[in-house]
């Protein structure tokens, strides 16, 4: 399985990351120990949600989506 997840920050509630893995919770743990720059500024995160694809193809075009002006008010309004 792949994972659409959507992050959100702990200490700035209104900052959000989204990305693809096939493990949401090393993922998680990989967020909150510096291991991504953009990420480490706004730590620590918690998991808003996250959406499970069988294709990569999929997931990857679902995070494409998120991260577009349309995707990101999908996501604010509906997950």
């Amino acid at each position: 399985m792949y994972y659409v997840y959507i992050l959100q920050s702990l200490s700035h509630p209104d900052r959000f990351y989204t990305g693809r893995t096939n493990d949401v919770n090393r993922r998680l743990t990989e967020h909150n120990r510096h291991k991504n720059e953009f990420s480490s500024r706004y730590k620590p995160w918690h998991l808003k949600t996250y959406i499970a694809f069988r294709s990569k193809e999929q997931a990857i075009s679902f995070e494409r989506y998120l991260k577009t002006p349309s995707g990101r008010a999908f996501a604010k309004k509906r997950l």
